[in-house]
């Protein structure tokens, strides 16, 4: 069109450049915000945090590198306005995993939390899309969903992302394969019950059943397949134990995640949403395939399934489901 002005920036639907808020800005949320800045997912990012010296200091440390980035600006501040007409929320605000602790075990403190932040949130961000990234995030997910009122595609979680890039990178190690060949998902919970769905799994357009040898001349057998299940569930306590937090891989996840709705990639990526007969799954938020665009969270795929793995699924689904109502969602 004449006049037009291209933008390396993904646009708004009214054509003006896309802004990211990141509520929190502790280790998840600087590393989001840092990632996003890296990739350029938005014209101008902002960081929210009750810490004003942090949050301050963390975005004034990242602004001062704008040269370097595809970013814009990076701005940061205590006042919940600074959030206001954001394109994408993502919220890492929460209680602090501390080692052995798993995620479900935060999700009384982090839900009060969430009663406190995101009405505000939705007050000056009301047409955003919301990314919950703080565990149990699909305990959170479910709540926000019924905090806000807003529709299942606006609300999700960042799922098991992370979790399928963590089982992709184990796969790799095993067979030299580029992680970016490796075609395998984790849906479920972010956490414990997860579920490996290996029946689907494939390198390059190869079913991992037909790969034959790993690099070090063995079987890609059921055994090998649920020791890197288990690491990839484990990985997390893992690297908690070691330096507190977990927070470089899924700031990436989280950028990934953010390109996708805000360039409208359709991706598919295992975000957790409000699943409504998926597979017997109904009135739940966890991790499924779901194609990622400018409106959010869209449509649930269905990927085979084993019996197992769909016993697993619903065991999973069932775990949240009674953790939402013990906190009265």
């Amino acid at each position: 069109m004449p006049g037009r002005v291209n933008s390396l920036y993904p646009p708004k639907s009214s054509g003006r450049p896309s802004k990211i808020a990141v509520v929190g800005a502790g280790a998840v949320g600087t590393a989001v915000a840092y990632a996003c800045a890296m990739r350029g997912d938005a014209r101008t990012i902002v960081l929210q945090d009750i810490n004003k010296a942090k949050v301050e200091a963390e975005a004034l440390d990242m602004a001062h590198g704008i040269q370097f980035t595809p970013c814009g600006s990076v701005e940061g501040s205590d006042d919940v306005e600074i959030v206001r007409g954001s394109d994408l929320v993502i919220v890492t605000a929460g209680a602090k995993q501390k080692p052995g602790q798993s995620r479900l075990e935060l999700a009384g403190s982090t839900v009060e939390l969430m009663k406190k932040i995101v009405p505000n949130l939705q007050n000056v961000a009301p047409d955003a899309i919301f990314m919950f990234i703080t565990n149990p995030v699909d305990v959170v997910t479910y709540v926000a969903l019924k905090l806000t009122g807003l529709p299942r595609n606006q609300v999700f979680g960042s799922g098991t992302v992370l979790d399928t890039s963590r089982l992709r990178y184990l796969v790799s190690r095993e067979t030299g394969v580029a992680t970016q060949n490796i075609h395998a998902y984790i849906a479920g919970e972010h956490g414990d019950s997860e579920v490996a769905l290996w029946s689907s799994a494939e390198i390059g357009n190869v079913p991992l059943e037909h790969w034959g040898p790993t690099l070090g001349g063995k079987p890609f057998d059921i055994g090998l397949r649920k020791r890197i299940a288990q690491d990839v569930v484990e990985s997390a306590y893992k690297i908690i134990e070691g330096k507190g937090a977990t927070n470089y891989a899924i700031g990436l996840a989280a950028s990934n995640i953010a390109g996708a709705v805000l360039r409208d990639e359709n991706r598919v990526l295992t975000v957790s949403s409000l699943l409504e007969d998926w597979e017997g799954i109904s009135d739940v938020c966890m991790a499924a395939p779901t194609i990622v665009g400018r409106s959010g969270a869209g449509r649930v795929l269905n990927p085979p399934l084993t019996l197992n793995e769909r016993d697993g699924l619903t065991a999973s689904a069932t775990r949240l489901r009674q953790v939402a109502r013990d906190l009265g969602f």
